[in-house]
């Protein structure tokens, strides 16, 4: 078991989060969308990652590992790789549940779908799923227009950031 303390709070409060159980979508969404999105900034000399401002804002919330953050998450904060890789796993399985709940008919979604979905709420939080256009999409069945509604959300801080409109285009490309 690994200690990140604010990961720990919401695995207890989530203990019967269920698994990803499309393994192929889980790699999709770790390996082919956040981990390269993501990218993991501030390794230091002996492995262990530091904590960075987040790069839209150019400070809150701290992020650290695969875009790991909250309460916990401060400038100094230093992790081991082990635990950046635990909390993306976590956090993978987290959303993918959230989603689920949020959008029962969600699981039966091809592997790439759920992979871009599942990316897509890793980035811009359940919060945020729960009140769009995309979560409606979604729901629908209509790829299309969730690929067209995913597309929109580039922006941090109210600027388009290149690397959003990347990822966009990479997700909103796996779900049509």
């Amino acid at each position: 078991m690994y200690y990140v303390p604010h990961i720990l709070v919401c695995w207890s409060q989530h203990r019967k989060i269920p698994k990803v159980v499309n393994e192929e979508a889980k790699k999709l969404a770790r390996d082919v969308l956040i981990k390269p999105f993501e990218g993991l900034a501030k390794r230091l000399p002996d492995g262990t990652v530091t904590s960075y401002p987040d790069p839209g804002t150019k400070g809150h919330p701290w992020t650290i590992g695969w875009g790991a953050t909250g309460p916990d998450i401060q400038p100094g904060t230093i992790w081991t790789m082990e635990q950046c890789e635990g909390a993306l796993d976590h956090h993978i399985e987290y959303f993918y549940a959230g989603v689920c709940k949020l959008s029962p008919a969600f699981p039966k979604a091809s592997p790439r779908r759920i992979a871009a979905v599942t990316s897509w709420v890793y980035n811009c939080g359940l919060g945020n799923y729960r009140v769009s256009t995309f979560k409606r999409r979604v729901d629908a069945g209509d790829w299309d227009g969730a690929a067209e509604e995913c597309l929109k959300w580039n922006k941090a801080a109210g600027r388009i950031l290149p690397g959003l409109t990347r990822r966009r285009a990479a997700e909103a490309a796996l779900m049509r």
